[in-house]
């Protein structure tokens, strides 16, 4: 037999090797095939082609294990019980973007199914790997890595505690930093994930800096609404309005920024900021900030809260804000950009504020006549007309009904 022929039969095997795996890697997208595929033994077979010579086998293998994984919490149990995960884990370190990515699937198709699945993971040193990966120079090797590391944390704080414990934290906020809008996404779900299981989980997230890029990235256009929800879920709202307490200057600056962000979004998220107690925490740094930006950042938060329903109007209302709103805005030494925070000189604010129940709230409060308070109410009531502004006072409907009464129509 010739050297040629010699050969031949290696490049024939070769090419059986990958034609199977490329095989059982589309089989395996299809739900009726899955049982079929688990009772012929693949998992085995998968696990001797992860160990092959040949790159794109391996990957293909461990891309067909991953997709096996996501099925169902039996396939992955089956992936923990063949030893497959220490080989991944070895193998994940070594070699090239391809299998990084494949690798990191299987371990999040592992993991997202149980606290037992995911501290599988864990115990076989995965976390370690995971985070190296987030700082490989390929965005698709992050933004894996970050999806195996959400599923991992998001089952209960000791797994969380585990993801920090390996140093995920600040990676995941570099990577909220990158351009791409997908690695975006992931990097501030799983700090999403990681923060929802407790206060000191959700410090953490704070304290490494997230937030001022979180508030950044709620001006994406990309699932805005959905990421103000996430921030929500997770308990962000609380830890920002407690990180703004507990500082001064412009390290509040992003904090306050975000809660407007998350309460312009909608009636809900605007109510769950005010529930967080983030409208007194708002109108101290109002107060006590010396610096208009920052003045004028919480005046635009408050007004973001209190501009859905009436209900959130006098939640803005009851905490003695608008006096000191209208005292900025009458003041000359408050900064232009603070004035159009404080009263917009638009005919579309006023009618916001119209709508938003707060002309009404301002009618109801009783003042001394001709105290400062008083003069604050016949500044802001300057802005309308004479007739809207009867309509919204106090006892306007009775007068209203009085006339009626009184009116005598005209017999023809």
């Amino acid at each position: 037999m010739s050297q040629r022929q010699v050969l031949q039969v290696f490049e024939q095997y070769q090419k059986a090797r990958t034609q199977f795996v490329q095989m059982v890697a589309e089989l395996a997208t299809r739900p009726q095939n899955i049982e079929t595929l688990q009772n012929a033994g693949v998992m085995s077979l998968l696990r001797t082609l992860l160990l092959d010579v040949v790159p794109t086998i391996q990957q293909t293998a461990a891309l067909a294990l991953g997709r096996l994984a996501n099925y169902n919490d039996d396939l992955a149990e089956a992936v923990v019980k063949c030893d497959i995960l220490p080989q991944l884990v070895y193998s994940l370190a070594e070699q090239n973007r391809f299998y990084k990515k494949a690798a990191a699937f299987v371990l999040r198709a592992v993991g997202k199914h149980s606290p037992q699945l995911a501290q599988a993971i864990v115990d076989c040193g995965a976390l370690d790997t995971l985070v190296i990966c987030l700082e490989d120079f390929d965005p698709g090797v992050k933004e894996a890595a970050a999806w195996a590391l959400r599923y991992i944390a998001r089952h209960n704080a000791e797994l969380s505690q585990a993801v920090v414990d390996a140093g995920a934290v600040p990676l995941l906020v570099l990577c909220i930093q990158e351009p791409e809008i997908a690695l975006k996404r992931i990097a501030a779900s799983a700090l999403s994930d990681i923060a929802k299981h407790s206060p000191e989980l959700a410090q953490t997230v704070v304290d490494a800096g997230a937030v001022a890029h979180l508030a950044q990235m709620i001006l994406n256009p990309d699932a805005k609404l959905k990421l103000s929800q996430l921030v929500v879920n997770a308990g962000g709202v609380a830890a920002v309005i407690d990180c703004i307490g507990s500082c001064k200057g412009n390290t509040r600056l992003p904090g306050i920024m975000m809660l407007g962000y998350v309460a312009a979004h909608s009636e809900n998220l605007a109510m769950a900021v005010i529930i967080s107690k983030g409208v007194p925490q708002l109108s101290v740094c109002l107060s006590e900030e010396p610096e208009d930006h920052i003045k004028a950042a919480a005046a635009w938060a408050l007004g973001q809260i209190g501009r859905h329903t009436p209900e959130h109007a006098r939640a803005v209302a009851v905490t003695n804000t608008l006096p000191v709103l209208l005292s900025l805005y009458m003041s000359t030494e408050s900064s232009e950009d603070l004035q159009v925070k404080v009263l917009p000189h638009d005919s579309k604010a006023r009618r916001l504020f119209v709508t938003s129940g707060g002309l009404k709230k301002v009618q109801e409060i009783k003042a001394e006549p001709g105290s400062l308070l008083q003069e604050y109410i016949n500044s802001i009531n300057s802005c309308y007309p004479e007739e809207i502004v009867r309509y919204y006072s106090p006892g306007y409907s009775d007068t209203l009904l009085q006339r009626v009464d009184s009116y005598q129509p005209l017999n023809n």
